[in-house]
């Protein structure tokens, strides 16, 4: 078996995406996928990518991987040479699965979870995308409208929010109420007023629902050391599951400290790449959740090696999903092989809406947990009818 045709797709109205199609001479086409600066991915997929992999056996991912992320410039961080890795690397364990006729968990050692929790990131149906799409969400007789959208909704009705997530099965959610106070100062500070706004939302929906589901704050790296502690003196009074990216993840002393002040369980991080960077904070007792992104981190072959190093120091492991639908299918995989695998993130807006237009297959959520995926690989495709779009773009390397 040997790589003959490598394709890139991207939609100009989801500019942030871009997926690969590597093919082989066997007639398998494994897909992969990665997120942000989808241009500059495209072209050095096919500058420089494309030159290592046409020809070899698709199969020796292990070698692969070295040669696309452990190169000679783009391996210590989570630029272009690693997402365009990362997908290509997703792509060949899915021809792996293809193959061999088994799904990716399998090979990966098989299901340790016979399902995986959810937990819901309160986002709109067009946020991080790049573009606008926008979708409403049916909830049986009743309809969680664009004004009512999750992200609007955790600002504007956070109880009733909380209400729906439970009613739809889910038992965590995700929120961001601080980010626009952030924007303000640029994360240098933060008044005592604004921390209060801030902590509205967790006290209408502890204050709506108790327990009954538990409550993530995410921080998106905005804030300094100082400021960030600031804010968890107030938060930890609302039982939160974790404070996520509090801080840039670079500071491994910061983090360090702010875990050890705050009071707060630390989660980081989506935005770091390869092993070595998980390594330094976990040898520092900076994280007690781990979360990584497949399309930013290295693929299915390096979060592999993420997820043992976090059990190794026995920490759980959280795969992030806030950008397409095949890295959520990566994960899934991932976190169902994964003992130490304790929630996926999903975004409900967009299961319910534009992911449905991107893939032939879409993971099943059932009361707040998601079934394991059927099929060979990673159990979905690319949808067909992307290429009949007038915003479709396709570039071509082959043999």
């Amino acid at each position: 078996m040997k790589i003959t045709r490598i394709d890139t797709t991207r939609l100009k109205s989801l500019p942030n995406l871009i997926w690969v199609e590597v093919h082989t001479d066997e007639g398998q086409v494994g897909l992969g996928e990665t997120f942000r600066g989808s241009e500059a991915v495209e072209a050095y997929i096919h500058s420089i990518s494309a030159g290592m992999l046409l020809g070899k056996d698709p199969l020796q991912i292990e070698r692969h991987s070295k040669t696309l992320l452990r190169g000679y410039l783009g391996f210590n961080g989570s630029g272009v040479e690693t997402r365009a890795a990362s997908a290509l690397d997703i792509a060949l364990w899915d021809i792996f699965g293809q193959a061999v006729n088994q799904p990716i968990y399998q090979l990966l050692g098989g299901l340790a979870h016979d399902s995986m929790r959810a937990y819901n990131t309160c986002a709109g149906g067009n946020f991080n995308t790049g573009g606008e799409q926008r979708r409403t969400i049916a909830k049986g007789e009743t309809r969680v409208s664009e004004r009512y959208d999750d992200q609007v909704a955790f600002i504007e009705c956070p109880d009733e929010l909380a209400q729906s997530l439970i009613e739809d099965g889910f038992s965590a959610m995700k929120i961001w109420p601080f980010d626009a106070f952030a924007m303000a100062s640029g994360g240098q500070y933060i008044s005592s007023a604004d921390i209060r706004k801030g902590l509205e939302p967790f006290e209408k929906i502890r204050k709506a629902v108790g327990d009954r589901i538990e409550l993530m704050c995410e921080f998106h790296s905005l804030w300094n050391t100082t400021t960030a502690l600031a804010i968890a003196r107030e938060l930890k009074d609302y039982n939160i599951f974790w404070s996520e990216d509090p801080i840039k993840m670079d500071s491994v002393q910061g983090l360090a400290d702010y875990r050890r002040l705050s009071g707060l369980p630390v989660c980081g991080s989506e935005t770091l790449a390869t092993r070595s960077s998980f390594r330094d904070l976990l040898a520092a007792d900076a994280l007690d959740y781990v979360m990584l992104d497949l399309s930013w981190c290295g693929g299915i072959s390096e979060a592999k090696k993420v997820a043992a190093l976090a059990e190794a120091y026995q920490k759980p492991i959280a795969p992030h999903d806030c950008t397409g639908p095949v890295v959520l299918m990566a994960s899934l995989h991932l976190g169902l092989s994964s003992p130490n695998a304790i929630f996926q993130e999903v975004v409900r807006a967009y299961l319910a809406g534009f992911y449905q237009d991107l893939v032939t297959t879409l993971p099943v959520v059932q009361n707040g947990f998601i079934l394991p995926p059927t099929g060979a690989g990673l159990g979905t495709a690319l949808n067909p009818r992307l290429h009949d779009r007038a915003d479709c773009l396709v570039r071509t390397s082959q043999l």
